[in-house]
């Protein structure tokens, strides 16, 4: 058997082994992906703070602070100054 065919049977024979493994981690990924774009449509048209997103979103202030943060490392979104205390943030410009 070829190397490309034994590697899609050996993954093939893991995914069946981990099926409930593979199936909550599926749901987790479908649920954060659904949470990062209410948090990008929530920042699309004007700067929030993180209250003001979280109150949106209806989500606790720290798990959106969480996101924000990962989405700042990856240029998704950027700092535009502040409002009081809290700092603004809005979607990064398409590239």
């Amino acid at each position: 058997m070829s190397d490309a065919k034994q590697r899609a049977a050996l993954l093939k024979r893991l995914r069946e082994e981990n099926a409930e493994t593979v199936k909550r981690t599926q749901a987790l990924l479908k649920e954060q992906k659904k949470v990062q774009q209410l948090i990008c449509q929530n920042i699309r048209e004007k700067s929030k703070t993180v209250p003001e997103i979280a109150a949106a979103v209806d989500m606790p202030t720290h798990e959106v602070l969480w996101y924000l943060t990962a989405f700042k490392k990856y240029d998704i979104v950027v700092e535009d100054g502040m409002c009081g205390d809290y700092i603004l943030y809005k979607r990064a410009e398409e590239k």
